[in-house]
C-alpha cells in the first residue's frame, strides 16, 4: 500500500448521463458520502470527454488531492488521462452501465458502498499502484488506458455506432454489430511484441490490461494489471458464423481455447493496419499504426 498526502480538496468527477435514471438519483447521496472525509469537495462535470479531461487538470493544478470518479467506463476512463503518471490517488465509484475496469479494481459494483470505501481510504491515506497502458499514435500523440484496447471487429464496430444517428440506445449498436458481421472481412496486421513481429489475417485484435470490456465480455481473461505486461489477444481470419459462435464463450474467458485464437504477452506492442481506428476503455483513441507500453505502477488507486 502507498500513503497519499493528507486529505485535502477532493476532486469528484461526475457524468449526468452515465447509468440511466436510476443510478443518476444516487449522485447526491455519494456526494453527501464522500463529504465525510473531510477537506471538502470540488464537484466537477463536463458535457464531453475532453472537457472532463481538462477539467481534472485544473482541479488539480488547483490544489486537489485526490480525484474521484463517478460514473461508468468513459467518466473513469477521462479521470485516468489526468492523474496517470502523477502519483494523485484515484477513487472509484461505478455509476455506469458496464463498469468493467472499476469491477477489475475490485470496486463493489454498488456506488454507495464504493463511496465508502473511498472514504475509508481518504481518512486511512491507503492506496495501491497498478499499471496502466499508454497509447502513442503515429504523429505522437499519448493516450492512456487502464481495461481493454480494441483494435479488429469491435473497434469498427464502435465506429460506425458512433457515426449513426438511428436507432438510438442499444439497438444502435446491434445494428451496428450485424452491419459490419454482413461486411465482415479480416485485415493484415503487423504486430510487434517487444521487437519479435508477427504478420496476421485477423478480424480481432485486442490488448488488455485487465481482462474485461464490453460490459462482462472478458477477452483477455489472464490479464493482471500488477504484473508489468500487457495481455494481447488475436482472433485470426474467421467466418462471420464462428465469430458469432465465440461471443458467448468470450463472456467466459474460454475463447482463447479456440484453435483460431492467439493469445501473447508483451511489455510493448506495435500495432498498425489500415483503416482502423482503435478505442480504449470504450472510447475513440487513435488511428492505428499505434505503440501501446505497459507502465507498471503508473496509477494509484485509493484502497483501504
Amino acid at each position: 500500500m502507498d500513503t497519499p498526502p493528507p486529505v485535502g480538496p477532493v476532486a469528484v468527477l461526475t457524468n449526468p448521463a452515465a447509468g440511466g435514471r436510476r443510478r443518476r438519483k444516487l449522485v447526491p447521496e455519494i456526494l453527501r458520502r464522500l463529504e465525510a472525509a473531510g477537506g471538502g469537495l470540488a464537484v466537477v462535470g463536463a458535457s464531453s470527454g475532453a472537457e472532463a479531461e481538462q477539467r481534472c487538470r485544473e482541479a488539480l493544478a488547483g490544489g486537489a488531492t485526490a480525484l474521484v470518479a463517478v460514473g461508468g467506463d468513459g467518466t473513469l476512463h477521462a479521470a485516468v488521462q489526468a492523474v496517470a503518471g502523477t502519483g494523485v490517488p484515484l477513487g472509484v465509484v461505478p455509476a455506469g452501465t458496464g463498469n468493467d475496469f472499476a469491477l477489475a479494481l475490485g470496486t463493489p459494483a454498488d456506488p454507495v458502498a464504493a463511496a465508502e470505501r473511498v472514504v475509508a481510504a481518504l481518512r486511512a491515506g491507503t492506496s495501491r499502484r497498478i499499471d496502466l497502458a499508454r497509447v502513442t499514435g503515429a504523429d505522437g500523440t499519448q493516450r492512456w488506458f487502464g481495461a481493454v484496447l480494441g483494435a479488429g471487429f469491435d473497434a469498427v464496430v464502435n465506429e460506425r455506432a458512433n457515426r449513426m444517428r438511428w436507432p438510438s440506445g442499444d439497438r444502435r449498436y446491434d445494428l451496428a454489430i450485424f452491419t459490419e458481421l454482413v461486411r465482415l472481412r479480416s485485415r493484415r496486421y503487423r504486430v510487434v511484441l517487444d521487437d519479435v513481429t508477427h504478420c496476421v489475417d485477423a478480424v480481432l485484435v485486442a490488448v488488455g490490461n485487465t481482462e474485461r470490456y464490453g460490459g462482462g465480455i472478458r477477452i483477455c481473461p489472464d490479464a493482471d494489471p500488477t504484473d508489468g505486461l500487457l495481455d494481447v489477444v488475436i482472433g485470426r481470419r474467421m467466418s462471420r458464423f464462428t465469430l458469432l459462435r465465440l461471443r458467448p464463450r468470450a463472456y467466459r474467458g474460454t475463447h482463447v481455447t479456440h484453435r483460431l485464437v492467439d493469445t501473447y504477452r508483451a511489455r510493448s506492442i506495435r500495432l498498425s493496419t489500415e483503416g482502423v481506428i482503435a478505442y480504449a476503455d470504450g472510447e475513440r483513441c487513435l488511428p492505428l499504426p499505434v505503440t501501446i507500453t505497459c507502465e507498471p505502477g503508473a496509477l494509484r488507486v485509493l484502497s483501504s
